[in-house]
């Protein structure tokens, strides 16, 4: 505290905000002096006591000190990250009191880090502490994006009484279907991660990125923090030790049941490139279909500094309008999306659209329209043989772009590398003769036999340009476990993409997509212990009795 007893300024902070508000084209505001007050500490109902920073308005006393509302966010990477600190300088310019916690194990606050877990129960108790505090009105909401945003979910439909507010960026109340979309284990994400959390004190080994990306390929699997960090990491562990089909283990981390309950006004960023998209639409539609106030923003991003940027504007006008009474920055729409290729920004008052209408592209020798029964002359159709690929899961198919954690790789690529190999199949449609627009849910399926039984089915659709060159749009993946033909239901990325004219839509089929998803070892041995392997021979029927297709969301307004 000062001789005034004001918390201490943080002028450099201040500094950082003026700039990042121009930066973020905010709305202009005469500044807020504020002061912070570090490592206030927050005991846990089982002894273990975390840490927090308040940043608190000055001229209103220091803590305790006059009852305001509080933003709280909790974090898992540390009070003092730069990013996380920048978002509370920017909330504390604009006469928010807001508190930062570390989560359990991290940084200074007691007890053991086990991600996903502690969440409900320290988040309830955190929120119950502030309430307690004399410097809490009792009003409180929550912000952030990624691990932050789940903390959110962990408490929000839970609060009694329920928070003032919350902003989610590129996140989701459960993270278990973005460990196993599919039911495939997301390798790529999930050893980024741990690996970054396994080095949170600093003792990242030399050329680290490198050696993640090298030990992607390690065997087995549920090691590769090992090669990765040079020690075992816990969350790799476990996500590795529960990849298999009924394992209810993260079953406690999972709060999508209560989503339709929470009736906090929410608000919602994500983008087409981001991994938590799928769910994080289904939250949206869950509380919309309640009744719940909830907005949702859709970019052109990835898991990346776009969307954090944009969470930060999306977030601080949403607590302008929910704490201080201020709703002039809130649109109509709930629904606003990129439409990409377009350059078009959309309102909607629902997702999906209720202007768009699903579209079977069928599988046949090439992409087509047309039921496989309306193709040229009926009496061939039974001539169309299977499509066929061997899978080598010593030499797996690769992958590029798509929904990644690591910048720069992510998002739009080209495939055309990938699409020239033997272990997959390529099927083009004809050039378009006018623009065709996609916004909605993408599925497949898919009439598909694995010859031992085991195996993946990775299906992508891309955009080839007259160039040639084909670029991925959206993709899904589903683990199959079943003998002789199955009828495979795959759910694809949703997205909002044009398709402009003389381009064509081409949809390409794999046994994988590595190292994003962990190879299939053809065996059906735990993920997690598997070394040895089968080469799988995969058939893909695309007949008139077996009509495989991609069901495209086209929008005709």
């Amino acid at each position: 505290m000062t001789a005034s007893g004001q918390p201490p300024s943080d002028g450099g902070a201040t500094l950082i905000g003026r700039i990042a508000e121009r930066l973020l084209r905010l709305p202009a505001t005469p500044a807020v002096p504020f002061g912070v007050v570090r490592d206030l500490r927050a005991p846990m109902p089982d002894g273990v006591v975390l840490t927090a920073d308040v940043y608190r308005p000055r001229g209103t006393g220091a803590v305790p000190g006059p009852a305001l509302p509080v933003v709280l966010m909790r974090t898992p990477y540390g009070k003092q990250q730069a990013v996380i600190r920048l978002f509370a300088v920017l909330l504390a310019r604009r006469g928010f009191q807001v508190v930062v916690q570390n989560v359990r194990g991290v940084h200074g606050s007691g007890g053991e880090f086990r991600a996903f877990h502690h969440e409900k129960d320290d988040g309830l108790a955190t929120l119950k502490w502030l309430r307690a505090q004399p410097w809490c009105d009792g009003r409180v909401a929550m912000v952030g994006a990624s691990y932050l945003g789940f903390t959110e979910w962990a408490v929000a439909p839970y609060a009694d009484p329920p928070l003032a507010a919350m902003g989610v960026g590129i996140t989701a109340s459960e993270f278990v279907s973005s460990f196993y979309p599919g039911g495939a284990l997301a390798l790529h994400n999930t050893l980024v991660w741990s690996s970054s959390m396994g080095t949170r004190d600093g003792t990242k080994l030399t050329f680290h990125d490198r050696r993640v990306r090298r030990a992607m390929r390690h065997l087995p699997v549920g090691e590769a923090d090992e090669a990765a960090i040079g020690r075992a990491e816990p969350f790799l562990r476990e996500v590795t030790a529960h990849a298999e089909a009924g394992d209810d283990f993260w079953k406690a981390t999972d709060h999508s049941a209560a989503v339709p309950e929470t009736t906090t006004p929410t608000t919602m960023v994500t983008g087409w490139w981001d991994l938590f998209l799928r769910r994080q639409l289904r939250d949206f539609a869950a509380l919309h279909a309640a009744g719940r106030q909830v907005r949702i923003t859709i970019g052109p991003w990835g898991h990346d500094a776009k969307a954090l940027r944009a969470t930060l504007h999306d977030q601080i006008s949403w607590l302008d309008a929910h704490l201080n009474g201020d709703k002039a920055q809130l649109r109509q729409a709930p629904v606003r999306l990129h439409l990409q290729k377009a350059g078009r920004w959309l309102d909607f008052d629902q997702w999906p659209p209720p202007e768009t209408r699903p579209t079977p592209l069928f599988l046949g020798r090439t992409l087509s329209w047309d039921a496989p029964s309306d193709i040229g002359d009926p009496g061939a159709l039974g001539d169309v043989e299977p499509a066929t690929f061997t899978y080598d899961p010593l030499d797996p198919t690769p992958t590029v772009g798509g929904p990644l954690l690591s910048p720069g790789r992510g998002g739009q690529r080209d495939n055309t590398r990938i699409e020239r190999r033997s272990d997959v199949v390529v099927l083009s449609s004809a050039p378009l003769t006018r623009n065709l627009d996609l916004i909605g849910p993408v599925s497949a399926t898919v009439f598909v036999q694995m010859s031992t039984g085991h195996g993946d089915l990775f299906v992508r659709l891309c955009d080839v340009g007259p160039d040639g060159v084909s670029r991925n749009v959206t993709d899904g993946i589903l683990r199959i476990r079943t003998p002789g033909v199955v009828r495979a239901e795959i759910e694809m990325h949703p997205t909002a993409y044009r398709f402009l004219r003389g381009h064509r839509l081409r949809v390409m089929l794999a046994g994988g997509a590595f190292p994003r998803f962990a190879r299939n070892h053809g065996t059906g041995e735990p993920a997690a212990q598997a070394v040895a392997s089968r080469r799988v021979h995969v058939e893909v029927f695309r007949d008139a009795a077996r009509p495989s297709a991609v069901h495209l969301p086209v929008w005709d307004a």
